[in-house]
C-alpha cells in the first residue's frame, strides 16, 4: 500500500504537467543577448533598472549580479522571459543566488536577501529590421 501511495505521488505531478495547456508541448525558446533587470534597496527605497549583456555583471549597492543567460518563447517574444542569474554580495565569494528567475513570477524563484531585491523585467529582443525604402517610380 505504501508503495502504491508513493507511486501515485510521483506520477501526479508528471501527469498534471503534461496536461497543462498553458505550457504547450514542444515550446521553443530563443536565447537573448541580454536582459533588463530591476533592483530595489528595501532600506532606502531606491530602485534602479539596468540592461546587461550575457556574461556581464551589474553592481547595485553591495550586490553584484551576473547574467548567465536569458531566453524567451520563440513564438511570442513579448511574453515571459527567463533569466539565469548569479548574485553575490561583494563582501562574500559565495553566491547568494544562482538560478533561473521568471519575469512573470518573480516570487517563484527569488533572491532571499534582507535588504535587496532583484528581478527580471524582460530579455533584450533583437531589433526589428527597418522597413525597406522604395525608390521613386520613373517620372515622379
Amino acid at each position: 500500500m505504501r508503495a502504491l501511495v508513493l507511486l501515485l505521488a510521483l506520477a501526479l505531478p508528471v501527469a498534471a504537467q503534461e496536461a497543462d495547456p498553458a505550457q504547450p508541448s514542444g515550446s521553443e525558446f530563443t536565447d537573448s543577448d541580454g536582459a533588463q533587470l530591476r533592483f530595489l534597496d528595501k532600506l532606502t527605497s531606491e530602485t534602479g533598472d539596468v540592461t546587461i549583456s550575457r556574461g556581464q555583471s551589474a553592481k547595485f549597492g553591495r550586490l553584484v549580479v551576473r547574467l548567465d543567460s536569458c531566453r524567451y518563447p520563440t513564438g511570442n517574444p513579448a511574453s515571459d522571459a527567463e533569466a539565469h542569474l548569479t548574485v553575490i554580495e561583494e563582501t562574500s565569494e559565495a553566491p547568494l543566488f544562482s538560478g533561473w528567475m521568471l519575469a512573470s513570477s518573480p516570487a517563484l524563484s527569488a533572491l532571499d536577501h534582507p535588504r535587496y531585491d532583484v528581478w527580471v523585467l524582460s530579455c533584450v529582443l533583437p531589433a526589428a529590421p527597418a522597413p525597406a525604402e522604395t525608390a521613386p517610380a520613373e517620372g515622379e
